[in-house]
């Protein structure tokens, strides 16, 4: 997608004025960010909102030790970042590109003007933030109750995700089967087991890197 292509598939620009959204995309700003490089670190200032115009990102975080936890995917359409730009504060967690991406960075300025002019970007923000907090309790649920089938279902149903993922991938995921272990946090190896498991239970079809969703509710509720 290009910027413009991204800003017309996103439900907060199409709320906006049309002297709104002029400014957005006058201010709007574009990285290219290739695989496996970062493209926020954790302890980095917020300064922008990240929206993902191509590609596929992970967001995970890491304790002193080295140990990793992935908390979501971020597919194209997506846009995140906003609670640290709210808060003000420093990255908690880093972003990595799982294939080369292109990343629209919108200012912070610009984030907090849309803040005080808008109220249906507000109305914008606390859906997604409320989105996002059920999401990452189903995390926390699946990695303490689940198995790794849980755990590879709720990472592909994330990329399908209403509000986060707006624009949606299709049924057709064009995902390795070691991006599929990067999402759910687990080994290439465990991620080909798990995804064999769901596609005999008719959930999915897995061919040639590309994981066919047969049944999305279905995947939600494994």
């Amino acid at each position: 997608m290009s910027l413009d292509a991204l800003l017309a598939r996103s439900p907060w620009a199409a709320a906006l004025t049309p002297e709104q959204r002029q400014r957005v995309r006058a201010e709007l700003r574009e990285r290219a960010v290739p695989q496996g490089a970062y493209v926020i670190r954790k302890g980095d200032l917020a300064d922008c909102w990240l929206g993902i115009a191509q590609g596929l990102v992970k967001v995970h975080c890491a304790s002193p030790s080295g140990k990793r936890a992935t908390l979501t995917g971020v597919p194209a359409g997506g846009w995140l970042g906003e609670g640290s730009l709210l808060k003000r504060e420093a990255l908690r967690y880093d972003v990595v590109a799982l294939r080369d991406s292109r990343i629209a960075c919108m200012p912070g300025a610009t984030f907090r003007w849309l803040q005080e002019t808008s109220l249906p970007f507000n109305r914008y923000l606390l859906d997604q933030l409320n989105e996002r907090l059920g999401l990452f309790i189903a995390t926390v649920e699946h990695e303490r109750l689940h198995g790794i089938e849980g755990r590879v279902a709720r990472a592909l149903a994330t990329l399908f995700h209403p509000v986060l993922c707006p624009s949606g991938p299709g049924p057709a995921l064009h995902l390795t089967q070691e991006e599929v272990g990067l999402l759910a946090g687990i080994s290439r190896q465990r991620a080909n087991a798990a995804l064999k498991v769901l596609e005999d239970e008719g959930l999915l079809a897995v061919k040639h890197s590309v994981v066919h969703v047969l049944d999305l509710e279905a995947l939600r509720r494994y």
